[in-house]
């Protein structure tokens, strides 16, 4: 990029240790902008570090997850088999988009595995420079330990467990054979499994609240799989799963640039989403600017707005207030979808989704207002001060 013309103050790589280069960039007044990949701790530790830094520098973070597939007896198997296989085992599941957890309607369910079982049997484990080679090592001992340790701790878990064998010529390096465990309670896997291993659940056809809920509730949102042919069950899952990136029928990796926009919300990372047209918005402090999408429009339910809108001026809101609830009305994002390119026979969307609580703590009557028409606008649930502008409010 140097020789290309991009100047060498402009771009510059630092290799080392994040606790001594990302530490010292990361608290340096001079750095206005940070964008990072990795743990949900390491990502954690900069946010606070910027917080204690007390301006405003933006982080867009994308860190792990525990991504899930949900497949009904709908599903189409020989296209679920191989786009398991894709997202848990390609690049030795080294991915933080890679299929960690699958969920498999008990009436499939036995096929399936079978399927899937003998689809691994014919995985070729080995050097990543020959063609012949589908999954190679993982990057290094430390990490090859702790997934042979995970394996090792499942085995004596799990109700069955099946693995890819490994040749001779598997001795030397850092290889993780291809694992597939059956278990019966997601609660076993505490954080996430990087590497080439894949966890199986069963449900039944009634229980697919629960199973959404079950993996909402591990906190991670960063890709999830929808394998089905049944429209309401897919929008059913959609609308509901807190997920960054939500793949229908497809496998759930390698996301494309300016198609797939890339992110995830909990602890699996902050907005907006690499590659989408909000992520270089994100690092300006321009006023006034936002990129033109071509969007359609969605329902969005603004109940809590428009509850605001008639309580306003007996809690006495400016005339700033008024038009701040106006705007929010015609322009929230919730009511915009937008249509991104991708192949033909492939429909790809960026839409808007709450991040659920926000504290509003505006010292006036018309701040708290305002804080609150932007929670609202949003499809958030505000946390008011308990003050007298917060019990006046409420």
């Amino acid at each position: 990029m140097h020789e290309a013309g991009v100047p060498r103050g402009a771009l510059q790589l630092l290799p080392g240790r994040g606790e001594v280069v990302g530490a010292a960039l990361t608290r340096d007044p001079r750095v206005k902008g940070v964008i990072f990949t990795g743990s949900t701790e390491v990502a954690q530790i900069i946010n606070r570090t910027l917080a204690d830094r007390r301006e405003d520098v933006p982080l867009i973070a994308e860190t792990g997850g525990q991504n899930a597939m949900i497949v009904d007896s709908s599903a189409l198997a020989e296209q679920v088999v191989v786009d398991v296989l894709a997202s848990a085992f390609d690049s030795a599941g080294q991915r933080c988009s890679a299929l960690r957890v699958l969920y498999l309607q008990n009436d499939v369910a036995d096929r399936m595995i079978t399927m899937i079982k003998g689809a691994m049997a014919e995985l070729k484990v080995g050097n990543p420079a020959l063609l012949t080679t589908d999954v190679g090592p993982v990057i290094d001992a430390d990490a090859q330990a702790g997934l042979l340790a995970h394996i090792e701790k499942m085995k004596s878990k799990a109700r069955a467990c099946y693995q890819t064998p490994l040749s001779a010529d598997c001795e030397q390096g850092t290889f993780v054979p291809p694992t597939l465990f059956e278990i019966d309670n997601l609660n076993d896997l505490t954080r996430e499994v990087f590497g080439p291993v894949l966890h199986v659940l069963r449900f039944d056809a009634n229980q697919l609240d629960r199973v959404v809920d079950e993996i909402n509730r591990t906190g991670y949102g960063l890709t999830h799989g929808i394998h089905s042919r049944i429209d309401e069950t897919i929008d059913a899952i959609v609308d509901k799963i807190k997920a960054g990136n939500i793949y229908v029928n497809r496998n759930i990796v390698g996301a494309v640039v300016g198609v797939q926009p890339f992110g995830g919300e909990g602890k699996s990372g902050t907005g907006p989403k690499a590659g989408g047209p909000f992520y270089l918005y994100r690092l300006t402090q321009a006023d006034g600017w936002m990129p033109k999408l071509a969007t359609e429009p969605v329902s969005a339910n603004l109940a809590g707005l428009d509850a605001l809108a008639n309580a306003a001026s007996a809690l006495g809101a400016g005339p700033r207030v008024s038009a701040l609830l106006d705007q929010a009305r015609r322009e929230t994002p919730l009511l915009h979808r937008a249509r991104l390119p991708g192949p033909t026979g492939e429909n790809n969307s960026l839409f808007f989704a709450p991040r659920g609580k926000v504290g509003c703590l505006a010292a006036s009557m018309d701040g708290r207002l305002e804080q609150l028409v932007a929670v609202l606008a949003t499809g958030n649930q505000a946390v008011l001060a308990d003050d007298d502008i917060g019990s006046k409010i409420a």
